[in-house]
């Protein structure tokens, strides 16, 4: 059996629901990286991109283009993240990553930009439907995660709020699609999405926070 195989095969059964290797590793590593960004570290880009190229293997061999369209996105924009954190590490005082709200003319490209990314790929999907069996919920999660993952690239508060945008229509997907680890995991990262958010915002409010260590 070689490794692609072995992370589409199934870990074990649970309440009735097939956990597959590729699903439970991947989503782990997932939560790991939204923990390390959260605490604003570094590493949570390596982590990003270990994740999505194992969520890659998963998605792509259950036809799911959307999911596994979105894996290369973020494969493509951690690496960007990690190049533009390394970059702007001097910007708090102690060098480590300062964070912010994003301007209204910003929040206004972030809104646009998923929307009409959302519409042009969910039109994509409807019209090679072999791209996708479930075109919009698929080109929403894409879309939306690309620009959650910009938007931490820039240091942005926002890209919590993006986050759990994305959770509120992946948590049904995945359980729809037989990736129940990938459910169950989505929940978790709506709690992490909360305390993250929260941590990121009094960042943005008390100034002798930015002295923190990443």
């Amino acid at each position: 059996m070689n490794a692609t195989s072995w992370l589409n095969s199934e870990a074990f059964t649970v309440f009735g629901q097939h956990i597959k290797w590729s699903d439970m590793i991947g989503n782990i590593v997932g939560l790991i990286a939204l923990a390390l960004g959260w605490r604003r570290s570094i590493w949570t880009w390596p982590a990003q991109l270990l994740s999505g190229v194992i969520l890659l293997v998963a998605f792509a061999s259950a036809h799911l283009s959307g999911s596994a369209g979105k894996q290369l996105v973020v494969i493509v924009v951690a690496l960007w993240g990690w190049w533009s954190w390394n970059r702007g590490r001097q910007q708090a005082q102690d060098g480590s990553i300062a964070v912010r709200f994003a301007t209204w003319r910003e929040r206004g490209v972030l809104i646009g930009g998923a929307a009409l990314g959302t519409l042009a790929v969910g039109g994509l999907f409807t019209a090679f439907p072999s791209l996708s069996w479930d075109p919009w919920p698929d080109a929403y999660i894409f879309v939306g995660t690309v620009v959650a993952m910009y938007a931490q690239a820039r240091g942005m508060v926002e890209f919590w709020f993006a986050w759990l945008l994305v959770d509120l229509v992946g948590v049904p997907l995945n359980f729809a699609n037989g990736f129940a680890f990938s459910g169950f995991v989505y929940i978790i990262y709506g709690a992490l999405v909360l305390w993250g958010m929260r941590d990121w915002w009094l960042r943005t409010r008390t100034p002798a926070l930015e002295g923190a260590t990443a």
